[in-house]
C-alpha cells in the first residue's frame, strides 16, 4: 500500500451524480490513514461534501431539511453554511458570540448536504476545527496535521470566544401558545408583520381578498389576545382571530395604497414574516413570466457612477473615477452596438455631467431597460494601499463592514442633490421590504454577477477577483430589472488605478462585461421562454 502515489491515491471514484455530474473523491490522508473526500468540480471550482467533513475532523453536525442549513460542531466552535447561500458562520460553542464570513460564490445544496467552495472555504474549516488542513489541488490530495491551526492575524478572521463566566441563560416566554405575540411596523415602503412563535410553523398560507389580507395557521397554537386592543398600523386598519375548522385563521382588514404582499419563514428564529409592499414599488413587482415579447433582452441600460460635480473616489496618483467610469461605458457601448446590433444601448450619461440617482433609474425604467450595469471603481482612505481586484455588488444589506462602508459611499452622491430627502433610509428592515419587492428580479442579476465574475477571472488577469457581494446601492433599487454594480479595481492601488487608467485596460474590463452580456443573454432568453 504504501508504494502507492497520493497521485494513485486521488484517483477520481464515481461515488453518485448531482444533476448528471459525477461524484468524486479526494484522497485525505489523516492519522496515518488514507480516507475520501466527495466533491465535484463545476467551472473549474473544487465544491467538498460539509456532511464528510465532521467525520474527517472528529467533529459531529446536525442539517436542518427546512432551512438547507448544516452546522459542523467541534470542540471550541461550530461552523455553519447554508445551501445556495454566500455566508459562513463561525460561532463559539456556547453560540454566545460569531462572525460572519462572505465568499465570492454560493455554495450548493443536494439531497441533505450542502457543497461548499474549498478554496474559499478551507481557512474557515480550519478556523473552527482548530486543525492545520493542507490541499494540493494538483494532486487532489488532502493532508490533515497534528499541528494546531493559527490563523493569520487578520480582521476578517476573528475568532469568537465562548464566555466562560456566564451560563447559557434562553430566555423563557410566558406563554402555553406557539404563536405569542404580534409586532406591526410601519416602513418607509409598506408596512412590516412580524409573529412571533416558540416553534417552527411549517404550515401557514396567505391571501389578499375583498381587501383583507388572511393567514392559515394549521398544526400551531395562536394566542387570541394578540389581536387584543390593536391599534391601526401602515396598511393594517385591524386584527381579528378567527377558529375555522381547528385551524387558525387572522384577518387584518387593509387600507388602500398597497400592492402586493409576501409571507414568509425568519430562518434565523421561529416567527412568520409578512410585509405588504407600497404601490410606490409597484412598478418592481413585474411577472417576468407573462408578456414574453415585453421582456426580450433587448435594451441594455448602462450606468458610469459620479460624473460632473461628483468626481467620485480620486486614485493614487490623482485620477478621478467619473473618468474612468465613462471611458469603460463608453468602449462597452461601442462592443455592443458592433456585436449586438439587435440590443439597444441606453447610457444614464454620455459625458461628463451629474446625474442625480433616482434620475438613473428613472432613465432606466423609462427605456424599458431589461439589465441595469452600473460601472465605478473602488478606494481606500489610504492611498498607496495594497488591497485590490474587483468586486460585483448585489442588491441587498451589506452584510460586512466594507459593503456597508462602499454602499454608504456609493450612496453619499445624494449629498450633492437639490433634494436628497427624496431617498428613504436603507436601513436593514426597509431592506426586507426592497429586496423581496426585487425577488423577481434577483435570480438573474445573480446569474449575470456569477458569469461576470467568471469571465473577469478568465480575461482581466491583471486585476484579481474579490468575488460577488452585497450591499445596499439607491441607483440598484430604483431600477425595475436586473442589475449589478461593478467595483473595477482599487484605484487607491498603485496597479489597479494604472490598469484602469489605461486603454489597454478600460478594453480589457469592456470585453469582458461584454462576453458576459453576450453568455447572459443566451441563458435569459431560454429562461424567458420556458416560463412563457
Amino acid at each position: 500500500m504504501k508504494l502507492i502515489t497520493r497521485t494513485f491515491l486521488a484517483v477520481l471514484i464515481l461515488a453518485g451524480t448531482i444533476q448528471g455530474q459525477r461524484m468524486l473523491k479526494l484522497s485525505v490522508e489523516s492519522k496515518g490513514e488514507t480516507k475520501y473526500l466527495s466533491y465535484i468540480n463545476r467551472n473549474g471550482i473544487t465544491y467538498t461534501s460539509t456532511r464528510e467533513w465532521a467525520e474527517l475532523l472528529d467533529g459531529s453536525y446536525y442539517y436542518s431539511k427546512q432551512t438547507g442549513k448544516i452546522e459542523l460542531k467541534f470542540e471550541n466552535h461550530v461552523l455553519k453554511v447554508t445551501g445556495r447561500n454566500q455566508f459562513v458562520i463561525v460561532a463559539a460553542r456556547d453560540y454566545k458570540s460569531q462572525s460572519v464570513f462572505q465568499i465570492p460564490i454560493s455554495t450548493l445544496l443536494v439531497s441533505s448536504d450542502v457543497l461548499i467552495p474549498l478554496e474559499y472555504t478551507l481557512k474557515y474549516i480550519k478556523l473552527a476545527s482548530g486543525r492545520e488542513i493542507l490541499f494540493n489541488e494538483k494532486e487532489k490530495h488532502i493532508a490533515i496535521t497534528g499541528k494546531p491551526y493559527v490563523p493569520v492575524l487578520s480582521d476578517d478572521l476573528n475568532i469568537p470566544v465562548a464566555d466562560e463566566k456566564k451560563e447559557t441563560q434562553k430566555v423563557k416566554i410566558d406563554s402555553d401558545y406557539d404563536i405569542y405575540e404580534l409586532v406591526v411596523e410601519e416602513k418607509s415602503n409598506g408596512t412590516l408583520m412580524r409573529l412571533k412563535s416558540q416553534k417552527q410553523v411549517n404550515r401557514f398560507s396567505s391571501s389578499i381578498q375583498d381587501g383583507k389580507l388572511r393567514l392559515f395557521i394549521s398544526n400551531a397554537t395562536v394566542d387570541p389576545d394578540i389581536v387584543k386592543d390593536f391599534k391601526s398600523v401602515g396598511f393594517v386598519k385591524n386584527a381579528e382571530y378567527k377558529n375555522v375548522k381547528d385551524n387558525i385563521q387572522l384577518e387584518f382588514p387593509l387600507k388602500p395604497g398597497y400592492s402586493i404582499h409576501e409571507a414568509i419563514k425568519d430562518i434565523e428564529s421561529n416567527d412568520i414574516i409578512i410585509t405588504i409592499h407600497s404601490k410606490v414599488f409597484s412598478n418592481l413587482e413585474k411577472d417576468l413570466g407573462k408578456e414574453k415579447a415585453a421582456w426580450n433582452l433587448d435594451v441594455v441600460v448602462i450606468d458610469p457612477g459620479h460624473g460632473g460635480k461628483d468626481g467620485g473616489a480620486v486614485g493614487v496618483t490623482g485620477v478621478k473615477e467619473k473618468d474612468i467610469n465613462l471611458k469603460i461605458a463608453l468602449k462597452l457601448g461601442s462592443i455592443l452596438k458592433k456585436q449586438m446590433p439587435d440590443v439597444k444601448v441606453v447610457f444614464t450619461r454620455d459625458d461628463d455631467r451629474f446625474v442625480e440617482l433616482y434620475q438613473r433609474g428613472k432613465i432606466a425604467n423609462e427605456n424599458d431597460g431589461k439589465l441595469f450595469i452600473s460601472i465605478h471603481c473602488n478606494s481606500l482612505a489610504k492611498k498607496g494601499s495594497s488591497t485590490k481586484g474587483f468586486e460585483a455588488y448585489l442588491l441587498r444589506p451589506g452584510k460586512t463592514k466594507q459593503a456597508i462602508e462602499i454602499a454608504e459611499f456609493e450612496n453619499s452622491v445624494i449629498s450633492l442633490e437639490d433634494n436628497p430627502d427624496r431617498y428613504q433610509a436603507l436601513t436593514d428592515e426597509n431592506f426586507i421590504l426592497v429586496s423581496m419587492a426585487h425577488s423577481a428580479y434577483m435570480r438573474y442579476s445573480e446569474k449575470f454577477s456569477e458569469l461576470l465574475n467568471r469571465n473577469w477571472m478568465k480575461r482581466v488577469k491583471e486585476i484579481p477577483s474579490r468575488g460577488i457581494k452585497q450591499a445596499g446601492f439607491y441607483v440598484l433599487v430604483g431600477a425595475s430589472m436586473p442589475g449589478v454594480l461593478i467595483e473595477t479595481g482599487f484605484i487607491s492601488n498603485y496597479e489597479d488605478e494604472s490598469y484602469l487608467n489605461s486603454s489597454k485596460g478600460q478594453q480589457s474590463i469592456a470585453e469582458s462585461v461584454f462576453h458576459t452580456i453576450k453568455e447572459y443573454k443566451a441563458y435569459y432568453d431560454a429562461q424567458i421562454e420556458s416560463e412563457s
